[in-house]
């Protein structure tokens, strides 16, 4: 298969982590010759992580774990000792199987894997935290904007997630992304206004 040139834009200096090496393979045939670790899944030992934690003291890494219970499990364990790592999140959708019964990075195509690089965030410090300073989100503005306990609220968070690049996830964890990765209400209007233009 011919390699597809990769933008100028995501040429990632940074040392990429995700749970195992298929996923490796999917990311660098999307993204070129980058440099990647893989966790093998739950199997994150303590060597790895002081390697991990070592780049990103040098050049920063980047947290892609795949769309489910067991990568968010990873994903927080790693930002438990690396707080300041940068992420990037995939929905469940583009990362399922065609059968639906596999969801990991190693499903998603190229586009959509160079879509979710395009948006990398990055975890507020818990400084803000001791600073009292109040979230800018909360579960009124979840159910003002449809966005949980109302019918067609899942659908609605997942292209959402999809465009602000935080995934798709329950609305108390959606909550949570969005006031934890930096999200202003002018960003997430201008979001909003655009999938309610496709109905939705």
């Amino acid at each position: 298969m011919k390699n597809e040139e990769v933008p100028n834009e995501l040429m990632i200096q940074e040392l990429i982590v995700v749970e195992g090496k298929n996923d490796a393979h999917a990311v660098r045939r999307a993204l070129g010759k980058v440099d990647i670790i893989w966790t093998e899944g739950f199997g994150l030992t303590e060597k790895k992580l002081l390697f991990i934690s070592e780049a990103a003291r040098r050049r920063g890494v980047i947290v892609c774990t795949d769309p489910d219970f067991a990568g968010q499990q990873i994903r927080e364990r790693i930002k438990k000792r690396i707080p300041d790592a940068k992420h990037v999140f995939l929905s469940r959708e583009c990362a399922c199987n065609e059968k639906g019964d596999d969801i990991g990075l190693e499903n998603v195509s190229n586009e959509e894997i160079r879509k979710a690089f395009s948006k990398i965030i990055t975890h507020k410090e818990t400084s803000r935290m001791r600073c009292n300073e109040e979230d800018t989100f909360d579960m009124e503005d979840m159910l003002y904007f449809g966005l949980a306990g109302k019918e067609g609220a899942s659908a609605k968070r997942s292209a959402l997630g999809k465009l602000l690049g935080i995934g798709d996830t329950n609305a108390k964890q959606f909550l949570y992304r969005l006031n934890r990765y930096s999200f202003n209400r002018e960003d997430f209007l201008r979001a909003l206004s655009t999938i309610e233009r496709k109905d939705f």
